[in-house]
């Protein structure tokens, strides 16, 4: 029945962005859909850009919610739902280009954060969702419990070393985005993360083609351009050797 009810909550967030007149912000719209869930996250699941001229933007959300500790069985571990496309505000979109594949919101316990985070580190440190391991190099690392595998998944499969974290807490101390670490110069998370350059194809492939039409057009523009000057040149010219 909870999980019904659940499937629900995103039909509702579907029909409320349908009937608006405009693009609102979309964390109001889930936000108020989930009100009654104390704790759940929005991951920014994938996003898009339509038209030249008079663009239009879209989002797509991942909504992560727990199950009660302690409960059935069949209510443990993480529940998710997908949202469809969003069209949102130009300023929320560019707000949030550099997010993709990462929780944007969280609530746990009724408490909010806006900080965003690669999937699944909210959750390290607490016993209910795994527990630290050492693995044949002596590092530790966290290891998610099988009913939350989706996490683990969510990142890529990659471990989440006890150094990682600490760094993850103290860039969140300064107030400031973690990426996650660095690996031959490259972050594994975010919308410039070779993680998410694995998991998201779709959105490298659509940016790669809008980048091919924008490069045509301005050929086009400048080709246009040439061509009447140069038409207009030899107009000149002929009235001058008259």
């Amino acid at each position: 029945m909870k999980r019904a009810c659940y499937g629900v909550l995103i039909l509702a967030v579907l029909v409320l962005v349908g009937c608006s007149s405009g693009p609102r912000q979309p964390l109001e719209i889930l936000n108020a859909s989930l009100k009654d869930v104390p704790s759940y996250s929005i991951i920014l699941d994938d996003m898009r850009e339509e038209g030249n001229f008079f663009k239009k933007y879209f989002h797509k959300y991942q909504v992560l919610r727990e199950g009660p500790a302690g409960g059935e069985k069949q209510e443990e571990g993480l529940k998710t739902a997908a949202t469809d496309w969003m069209e949102v505000p130009k300023g929320w979109y560019q707000q949030n280009l550099p997010f993709l594949g990462m929780v944007i919101f969280s609530k746990k316990e009724g408490k909010v954060d806006q900080t965003a985070m690669p999937p699944g580190y909210q959750y390290v440190g607490n016993p209910r969702y795994g527990s630290w391991a050492t693995d044949s190099r002596g590092n530790s690392f966290w290891a998610f419990y099988g009913q939350y595998a989706l996490l683990s998944s969510l990142l890529g499969g990659r471990p989440i070393y006890r150094d990682h974290y600490r760094e993850y807490n103290d860039y969140r101390s300064r107030g400031q985005t973690y990426y996650g670490p660095v690996t031959g110069g490259t972050r594994q998370y975010g919308t410039g993360g070779s993680v998410t350059r694995q998991q998201k194809p779709d959105f490298f492939s659509r940016r790669m083609s809008q980048e091919r039409v924008r490069k045509s057009s301005f050929g086009q523009k400048v080709n246009n351009r040439i061509g009447r000057t140069r038409t207009g040149v030899r107009g000149r010219s002929g009235g001058v050797g008259k």
